[in-house]
């Protein structure tokens, strides 16, 4: 227990002693992690508004009025491993959609008044995943019985560089914030090193070993870590629950909710990554300092 209440001791002296560096070095964690946190949540918005979104893309598929066997047609297309369901679109509710679409036309509407005829029946496929819309286009440009094939493509090709660049940005972000905490806490405990350094070696000089000087160290860049993380989550938190209903206003479009259980795991996480972050930092500067490695 001796050993331990030093460890923790010599820890929160040296942290005493260098409060502004200390301090310095726990709001670089906390920008750092506040910024990643950040990021992992605004990923997640935009990946399940996306998914909402990808969940209205249809490839639609035109039927010609002397196809009869409708049934068997969207029962094959529906076993299709790239195709999540298939829905038929009568000609009646064809014809009440484009009066809807087109409430505002009046010359259209009186084309279809004039002849409803005109408008074809449809399939209109859901992919499985975003980036089957153009095979399953293809197989049904082929199929016979089909007339046309649409598919809103360039916004599926939108939807998926914005999910892709999203998950690249997050990752890049977190290991070039990091990289850069890690640097500031390496800084830190060199400098508590170096301000300690006369002390150091009178511990050597009466058979101290070098784990012994290094582990309180050590355990400073890891406090200074956690606790950067722990205020970056919490500000985080506070402010994703503060600010939610006044930017939701604003943009209506966008659904801004993140799951409890998200946040918890992202918190969790942000708060180990802090906690490596300063043990990284600390390793790295013991490793170089020559005040322990002699």
């Amino acid at each position: 227990m001796s050993r331990l209440q030093y460890v923790f001791g010599e820890a929160l002296r040296n942290m005493g002693r260098n409060a502004l560096v200390v301090l310095g070095a726990v709001l670089a964690v906390f920008v750092s992690l506040f910024l990643v946190f950040g990021t992992l949540m605004f990923g997640e918005i935009a990946s399940e508004n996306a998914a909402q979104w990808s969940d209205d893309v249809r490839v639609e598929a035109f039927l010609s009025d002397e196809l009869r066997n409708v049934d068997q047609l969207q029962g094959e297309i529906a076993e299709w491993s790239d195709v999540d369901e298939v829905t038929y679109v009568s000609k009646p509710e064809a014809v009440e959609n484009a009066r809807e679409i087109f409430a505002d036309n009046q010359a259209i509407l009186d084309l279809i008044d004039e002849d409803p005829s005109f408008i074809p029946a449809s399939l209109r496929i859901r992919p499985s995943d975003l980036q089957d819309y153009d095979g399953i286009a293809s197989r049904l440009e082929a199929t016979p019985g089909v007339l046309e094939v649409i598919s809103a493509g360039d916004a599926v090709n939108q939807l998926i560089s914005l999910r892709d660049g999203l998950q690249v940005f997050s990752w890049a972000l977190a290991i070039a914030l990091g990289a850069a905490a890690i640097a500031l806490i390496a800084n830190t405990i060199h400098m508590a090193v170096y301000a300690r350094r006369e002390e150091i070696e009178i511990m050597k000089l009466v058979g101290a070993s070098n784990w012994y000087v290094r582990v309180p160290f050590l355990l400073e860049g890891m406090l200074e870590g956690l606790i950067g993380a722990l205020v970056a989550v919490a500000v985080g938190l506070g402010a994703y629950r503060l600010g939610f209903d006044q930017i939701q206003g604003l943009v209506p479009l966008i659904d801004l909710t993140v799951s409890t259980d998200f946040l918890l795991q992202r918190a969790i996480v942000i708060v180990l990554f802090g906690v490596v972050v300063g043990a990284v930092g600390s390793a790295i500067s013991l490793a170089v300092h020559r005040y322990i490695r002699t």
